[in-house]
Order: structure tokens, then C-alpha cells, then sequence
């Protein structure tokens, strides 16, 4: 769940920049998907995708 806050945070400073910039739409994108990180709808799965991966080149 670290890694989801962390990630959404990030999102939001990339919101910031684009909306400086004049990209509001991108920033709009950006605040969405923060907000969907934050809401706990997404899965944090990537410790389980790594480990496929794993294992799938050691065979």
C-alpha cells in the first residue's frame, strides 16, 4: 500500500507541473489516477507479477 501513496503522490506533483504548463487535461488524467491510487480500488500486485517473473526465466 506504501508503494500506491508513494506512486499517487507523485501523481499529484506531476499534476501540478502539467497545470503550470498549460496541460490541464493531463492534469486532470494525472489527479484522477491519484485519486484511484488513493481510493483503494487498484491492487498493488506487483510483488506477485515479480515473482512470476522469476519464476518463469528460472525454468
Amino acid at each position: 500500500m506504501d508503494r500506491l501513496k508513494a506512486q499517487a503522490a507523485k501523481n499529484r506533483e506531476a499534476a501540478k507541473v502539467l497545470h503550470r504548463r498549460g496541460k490541464d487535461t493531463a492534469a486532470k488524467e494525472m489527479e484522477a489516477r491519484a485519486d484511484e491510487l488513493e481510493s483503494g480500488r487498484v491492487t498493488d500486485r506487483t510483488d506477485a507479477v515479480s515473482s512470476l517473473v522469476s519464476w518463469a526465466f528460472c525454468r
